[in-house]
C-alpha cells in the first residue's frame, strides 16, 4: 500500500457536518469520505482535462438545512 500523507485541513462547520452525514450514509469515516471525494475529482479531471469548476478557489455557499 502506498504511503499516505497527512494534510491539515480547515473546513467550515456546515461543510464538515454535510461531509460527516454523507460519510455516515456511505459507511465511511469523515477522513475516508474526503479522500474518496478528492480521488473522484482527480479522476474526473484526468478524464476530461478540466477542473471541476472554473470558480474552484472561490468560497462556496452551502444550502444545508
Amino acid at each position: 500500500m502506498a504511503e499516505k500523507k497527512q494534510v491539515p485541513l480547515r473546513l467550515s462547520a456546515k461543510l464538515y457536518d454535510a461531509i460527516a452525514a454523507w460519510a455516515e450514509d456511505d459507511f465511511r469515516s469523515v477522513n475516508g469520505q474526503i479522500e474518496y471525494l478528492l480521488t473522484e475529482c482527480v479522476k474526473q479531471r484526468k478524464k476530461d482535462g478540466k477542473y471541476v469548476s472554473e470558480t474552484i478557489d472561490e468560497p462556496i455557499e452551502l444550502d444545508i438545512k
